[in-house]
């Protein structure tokens, strides 16, 4: 097992993320960081918190960071994800205080000091990781790998004609990490999770489990899906972040190439990742990024980690979809 740290802003592709994570038995979940970014850093631990108690993981700690980027003012994309950033259809849920802490980036620094065998899975803008490395310039270096869901290459972005959300949130945390890692960041961005969409016909296999993480799944996704048809015409919805938990675990499922990342900070083009590909700068390759996915693999192993007594079911779904 793989002892990983998951920053995430739950967010409906955050908590597929989060079910995929704690239903893999390679991967030893050992702390959750919230960052602001799809909903309020406080709302994305109170989403963070229905996600453990769904798998009955309140054991794992979630910490709070700060509620705004590096430089500028937050912009959620609740009009995606919902005023309360899962698709508002849940009921509310009574949290015991002691469940959601603050101190992500004093939780992030300690636990890289005093562990040589950690990772980081990014789900969200960069704040907790930037905010760290202004504290401890080294502590990513510390990290096994870390995987980034974020940036676009050679797609257009999902917030403006170039910028992918993450990334466009808070630039300026984008360069900070970039430029003091020593092993490339693993990067999944538009590129590769604009393939992997939850279609109508996964949804409504979802729906005839009637199995709580499947009805929970299926609910919080309608409000994605409404979203997705009004603003791309797509029949489904995409679904990042599940992907970069999926290549965590399984590499094999994405392909690309190293070479040298930077986040644009101001103007008209603010949150597009420039990737050197001509190696113009002769900068470190701080960056692995994926650009080819095999989404049929993707999928087998989200319905069998996530519901693996319907083994045979997923197969004959999987198969004819």
């Amino acid at each position: 097992m793989k002892k990983v740290i998951i920053d995430c802003d739950p967010g409906i592709d955050d908590s597929l993320a989060l079910i995929l994570a704690l239903k893999s038995p390679e991967l030893d979940v050992i702390g959750l960081t919230i960052c602001a970014g799809n909903v309020p850093v406080e709302l994305g631990g109170v989403n963070a918190y229905r996600v453990l108690n769904l798998l009955n993981r309140k054991d794992i700690p979630i910490y709070l960071g700060d509620n705004k980027p590096m430089k500028r003012e937050l912009v959620t994309a609740q009009d995606t994800h919902g005023e309360d950033g899962l698709g508002e259809v849940l009921p509310e849920i009574d949290i015991p205080e002691s469940a959601i802490q603050l101190g992500a980036v004093d939780y992030l620094i300690k636990t890289l000091k005093s562990n040589e065998d950690v990772s980081i899975i990014a789900l969200g803008p960069m704040t907790n990781l930037a905010k760290a490395v202004e504290r401890e310039k080294d502590i990513l270096k510390s990290a096994e790998r870390i995987v980034s869901m974020g940036g676009a290459f050679r797609t257009n972005g999902n917030c403006s004609q170039v910028a992918e959300f993450n990334y466009w949130v808070d630039p300026e945390s984008v360069n900070i990490v970039f430029q003091n890692v020593v092993k490339p960041i693993e990067l999944i961005p538009l590129d590769v999770t604009r393939k992997i969409v939850l279609t109508p016909n996964y949804r409504e296999y979802l729906k005839q489990m009637k199995n709580d993480i499947a009805q929970f799944i299926y609910l919080v996704t309608g409000f994605y899906v409404d979203f997705h048809w009004m603003q791309e015409r797509t029949l489904g919805c995409v679904i990042n972040d599940p992907l970069a938990v999926a290549y965590f675990i399984n590499p094999d499922l994405c392909n690309g190439f190293l070479t040298n990342l930077e986040c644009v900070e101001n103007g008209v083009a603010i949150g597009q990742s420039l990737i050197d590909i001509g190696d113009f700068y002769k900068r470190d390759k701080n960056v692995f990024i994926n650009t080819i996915v095999d989404e049929k693999e993707f999928f087998n192993l989200f319905f069998n980690r996530v519901f693996p007594e319907n083994l045979k079911d997923n197969e004959t779904v999987l198969k004819e979809y």
